[in-house]
């Protein structure tokens, strides 16, 4: 029986840890949060989306430079709800 509690609260956490956090809603503590962004990119990003919220994650890349896209949506950052999804050119 600890066993199983032992292994339910572990399977709980890891779910609640890898939760998307949403670009548009984010809070700059939520923001730190994503593995590969810290104080200064999360700054750039809320200074960024007072211009208004990110379209998309072309328009999030374009307006904050230096992102990777691919690694942050893996973190689990969402743009709109949506993680990033290459285009199928990029694939090959």
């Amino acid at each position: 029986m600890l066993k199983s509690l032992f292994a339910a609260a572990t399977l709980l956490c890891s779910l609640t840890a890898f939760a998307a956090v949403e670009v548009n809603q984010a809070t700059e503590a939520e923001l730190d949060s994503i593995k590969g962004i810290g104080p200064a990119t999360s700054t750039r990003i809320l200074q960024a989306r007072k211009q208004g919220v990110f379209k998309d994650w072309a328009d999030l890349l374009r307006r904050v430079k230096g992102l990777s896209a691919a690694k942050l949506s893996k973190a689990g950052l969402t743009v709109n709800g949506t993680p990033f999804e290459p285009a199928e050119a990029d694939r090959k």
